[in-house]
């Protein structure tokens, strides 16, 4: 049986106890034993380099030396790593070293909570194959990506909140490699009632479940 490690905290605004409690679900009905902590400290244990997954949930906050070295060592090696919204992409944001793993870090969400589309980009792509472009409500993501992600969807800004940016094309939905280690990262799910919207649900179990090995 694969083994999954959620690790979980950070700023309460993102929910992180009640998103944790429906990916650990998630990864159950995919077939996996999965762990729960509460603590940076668990990414310095140096057996989760045996784990299929590790998935951080855990905004802003700060990540030790040490447990960052750990982590960004096991997904090297071969870990997968996966997440979503603030959770994944902005934890731990004095730590570079964690960042060049996940490929990207958010910057802003321009007008906070409000209505934009999610455009599929990579249809045959198996994390999102069967979706279509659809509408979607929470933080528009503006982030600083690496550009040797696999983009899988996208969204593009209308300016409306900060005219400079009109016309933006930004990266939703990715995955990557990061030494041996398969890493997915969507921007969807500021708040765990989007765990409601089929779409985002869908991309991050089926994202989690490619990046596990």
């Amino acid at each position: 049986m694969r083994q999954a490690l959620i690790v979980w905290g950070g700023w309460e605004g993102h929910e992180p106890e009640a998103g944790a409690r429906v990916v650990k679900a998630m990864l159950e009905e995919e077939g996996f034993a999965v762990r729960v902590e509460n603590t940076t400290a668990a990414f310095a244990d140096p057996a989760i380099a045996e784990l299929s997954l590790i998935v951080p949930i855990y905004t802003m906050s700060k990540l030790a030396k040490a447990e960052e070295a750990n982590l960004t060592k096991a997904v090297e090696n071969g870990v997968g790593l996966g997440g979503y919204h603030g959770g994944m992409g902005d934890a731990f944001r004095e730590s570079t070293d964690y960042q060049f793993m996940c490929g990207g870090q958010w910057v802003a969400h321009p007008g906070n909570i409000i209505d934009y589309r999610v455009n599929i980009v990579r249809r045959d792509d198996p994390i999102v194959n069967g979706i279509g472009d659809f509408a979607y409500r929470s933080e528009q993501y503006y982030m600083h990506v690496d550009p040797s992600n696999e983009v899988l969807a996208t969204t593009t800004f209308s300016g409306e909140h900060a005219p400079w940016i009109d016309g933006v094309v930004m990266p939703v939905v990715w995955k990557r490699r990061h030494g041996k280690g398969r890493v997915f990262y969507s921007s969807l799910g500021h708040a765990a009632k989007e765990f409601e919207v089929p779409q985002m649900r869908t991309i991050l179990r089926r994202g989690l479940v490619w990046a596990a090995r």
